[in-house]
């Protein structure tokens, strides 16, 4: 591999690649143009790289097996070039879970992102957040049998102890010197489509255990209510403010809990049942 081409495993977008191994190429050759790539990877127009880097186009089977030659790429790059284009190009949310599990789980990237990798893990199994919380018990310790019991519902030793190690790697969960354990609140950074995944994940996962809570939970142990309306926009962004001034309001008295002893999770959620009015529908990537 020539020292000016960049290094795939940097990446999460394969169009942000292409562009750093097209920019990269410029400043170092004198060769490097659309027109060369197009060449190169047998595409009949010049453009149609440069419309796919906008995000314009998005790429096929047969355009991406002449791409990774045309890029030079080895067989391990070429792997991971596919699984980004999955990744990116994925419709569906399980889809893109799907095609994130595959890049995560090469090597490479590993070592090169291991913080996306953890995070994506913590954001999209429920009993993570909940173990991270469990710490600001005074009697908690990191013993995989012991936390997997303590929750509801209980899981599996060796998804605990999963659990715990992703925690302490991202630094949610620290040791003091004197062996104590404690909640950490560490500055994390991860590439935008990779949080808004996890992220809804977790939402998806938190809704399933508040349905599972009505037959695991007593009633006297939880509170569950809806309420269903018909209201103006301008009332659903000031529901929108009130919500969230009450959340402040709910986490400053948690936060002032002097003797906590059990997780709980509170969800708030505001979405519509209709159309307010008719949507223009969005037209679909071309795909070659």
């Amino acid at each position: 591999m020539s020292d000016w081409k960049p290094s795939i495993y940097e990446h999460l977008d394969f169009r942000s690649y292409l562009t750093a191994y097209y920019d990269a190429g410029k400043a170092n050759t004198r060769v490097i143009s659309y027109r060369y790539l197009a060449r190169r990877a047998g595409f009949s127009s010049p453009s149609y790289l440069r419309h796919v880097m906008k995000g314009e186009r998005n790429l096929g089977p047969d355009s991406i097996d002449r791409l990774v030659k045309a890029l030079d790429l080895g067989k391990a790059e070429s792997d991971y070039f596919r699984a980004l284009v999955a990744f990116n190009q994925a419709v569906t949310q399980e889809e893109k879970n799907l095609a994130f599990e595959r890049v995560a789980s090469i090597q490479r990237f590993r070592k090169a992102r291991r913080i996306d990798g953890a995070l994506f893990e913590y954001l999209s199994h429920w009993y993570y957040p909940a173990i991270r919380e469990m710490a600001a018990r005074r009697d908690f310790r990191d013993d995989p049998a012991w936390v997997a019991s303590q929750l509801v519902p209980t899981i599996k030793n060796s998804d605990a102890r999963k659990a715990l190690k992703v925690l302490f790697e991202l630094e949610l969960l620290v040791k003091s010197d004197d062996g104590v354990i404690s909640r950490g609140d560490p500055s994390i950074t991860t590439e935008h489509e990779v949080q808004n995944l996890g992220i809804g994940n977790y939402h998806r996962q938190m809704l399933e255990q508040a349905s599972k809570s009505i037959e695991l939970v007593d009633r006297e142990m939880r509170d569950l209510a809806a309420m269903t309306v018909c209201i103006s926009k301008e009332t659903v962004q000031e529901l929108k403010r009130r919500v969230h001034e009450f959340r402040e309001l709910l986490f400053d008295l948690c936060d002032s809990d002097e003797n906590p002893s059990i997780v709980y999770q509170i969800n708030t959620q505001l979405f519509p049942l209709t159309t307010a009015e008719l949507q223009t529908p969005k037209s679909s990537k071309k795909t070659k």
